[in-house]
């Protein structure tokens, strides 16, 4: 019966719920801290965790399995995605050369170029090639495929409950958590602060949405949004423009982890933000 549901984004398929705890309570704790308001105790958060839908089953060796490459990534919206990373990469990022005119015309190996240009940004440094297109394949997978929104949906709903207030969603679990919302008007949740999100990349992830037109995320009073100038994720810094001017938008500076939940939960704008969804203030 938690106050506060969390919701990871990409690349947690091979995580848990527990560990997903482990990280999110005391980042959680010290943005509270941070905006001097108290802290919370270990059974007020619990986390809704959907990443093992993306954990390809197990299956009998029978030769090498290859990792991902080039042509692996899908026509259309995995390509696409990938081409918004490298722009907004080139953008924030004087190390990352920008695409051309050519390219943006999607000339031949336009992924592999785009692959090759964020290997060399510095917000992607850490993340294996392999890793990079299997996230894209998530992203896919999610907006995509009814039986895998459906599922991911249903484990943030079993994890809300009437005395559940606030709801904080991070990178992909931001879109989980929008939709999931906008179709339960009659839950008690007060606010939603969302994380590192995607929701405003038009053509790509926002007209996707169901539901559509930038409708607001049904039972929630407040909505904080928290970006760091940086997150290549967050494409679109401010939600006010396609979801309207209630949406409270923040900017933050988590150094060179721009996109890292922790970070964004230890800064004192999402302190304020969980405190008064769960203070009612």
């Amino acid at each position: 019966m938690s106050l506060v549901v969390c919701v990871h984004g990409i690349g947690q398929q091979f995580g848990g719920e527990d560990e997903q705890h482990k990280r999110w309570f005391p980042a959680m704790n010290d943005g509270l801290r941070r905006a001097a308001r108290p802290v919370l105790d270990p059974e007020d958060v619990s986390c809704a965790f959907y990443g093992d839908l993306f954990r390809p089953p197990g299956r009998r060796l029978a030769g090498t399995l290859p990792p991902y490459d080039a042509s692996d990534v899908a026509e259309g919206l995995e390509s696409e995605l990938l081409l918004a990373w490298w722009e907004e990469a080139a953008r924030v990022d004087a190390a990352v050369v920008a695409p051309d005119a050519r390219t943006l015309a999607r000339t031949p190996h336009v992924v592999q170029r785009a692959l090759d240009a964020l290997s060399r940004s510095s917000f992607f440094a850490d993340v294996a090639l392999r890793a990079l297109i299997a996230d894209t394949k998530q992203v896919r997978a999610y907006l995509t495929d009814a039986s895998v929104r459906a599922a991911a949906q249903d484990r943030l709903a079993a994890a809300v409950t009437p005395r559940t207030r606030v709801v904080v969603a991070h990178s992909l679990g931001s879109v989980v958590a929008y939709e999931t919302l906008a179709a339960h008007p009659e839950w008690a949740v007060d606010t939603l602060v969302t994380l590192g999100s995607p929701l405003g990349i038009r053509h790509l992830v926002y007209h996707r949405l169901l539901p559509g037109g930038g409708a607001w995320p049904g039972p929630v009073r407040h909505w904080t949004n928290i970006a760091d100038a940086g997150d290549v994720v967050a494409l679109v810094k401010d939600l006010a423009g396609p979801f309207g001017p209630r949406v409270e938008n923040h900017l933050v500076h988590n150094g060179a982890r721009a996109h890292d939940v922790e970070r964004y939960l230890n800064t004192a704008e999402a302190g304020r933000a969980v405190g008064r969804g769960v203070h009612g203030d």
